[in-house]
């Protein structure tokens, strides 16, 4: 992954990210038929040892079974690149405080994102892919006042959906993460930024913003 240095994370922070993802990932291959790309929610399930550098854990999750993005893993593993995207603002150059002394500065980009990759491989049985989508709706639920849980429904419309889903995990082989969030700029440049985007009605824009504090 390209990037300044001061934007790219180390192993154990990119872990850590992973451990905090929770948006939406895409995922693609390059199978017989070209490129594919699905958007679908993963799970991470990281490294049993988190000292080896050479682990990057496991992305769990499912696609329909009527999307045929899973049969170019169907003869075995493939190689899969996932990206998991985070917020991210546009820069205008006049949130910049050192623009009106000299004028150079140009738009930029925020944002969070992880690069990931390995192998895709699949499974079918019940149990699985129960649990794999018992887990989610768990990991996304958990926040709400009243959380939905899997046995709220009918058993047998449960299981009606788990036969038209097929269950994917990719086995990470490395993985990237980057949070650009105007580190190479000067602090009063910062500093103006960040007020510009916490004023904004725009939401990612204040999410950015809050992303901003913690770096």
């Amino acid at each position: 992954m390209y990037g300044h240095p001061k934007t790219l994370l180390s192993h154990d922070e990119t872990i850590h990210a992973l451990t905090r993802f929770k948006r939406l990932a895409i995922l693609i291959t390059n199978g017989a038929d070209g490129l594919k790309a699905t958007h679908l929610p993963l799970m991470y399930v990281p490294p049993t040892d988190l000292k080896d550098t050479r682990d990057f854990g496991r992305l769990v999750g499912h696609v329909a079974r009527a999307n045929d993005h899973w049969r170019d893993a169907e003869l075995g593993p493939v190689d899969a690149l996932v990206l998991l995207a985070g917020p991210d603002a546009y820069i205008s150059p006049s949130l910049y405080e050192t623009k009106k002394q000299h004028g150079r500065a140009v738009p930029t980009w925020n944002y969070e994102t992880i690069h990931a990759y390995g192998k895709l491989s699949l499974f079918h049985d019940e149990g699985s892919l129960r649990s794999v989508v018992s887990q989610l709706s768990e990991r996304h639920e958990t926040a709400r006042a009243a959380p939905w849980r899997i046995e709220e429904a009918p058993g047998a419309y449960i299981g009606q959906l788990i036969t038209a889903i097929v269950g994917i995990e990719i086995d990470l082989e490395r993985a990237a993460a980057k949070r650009k969030l105007s580190q190479d700029r000067a602090e009063i440049d910062r500093a103006s930024v960040l007020a510009g985007l916490e004023a904004s009605d725009d939401a990612c824009d204040r999410e950015i913003a809050a992303a901003m504090r913690e770096v």
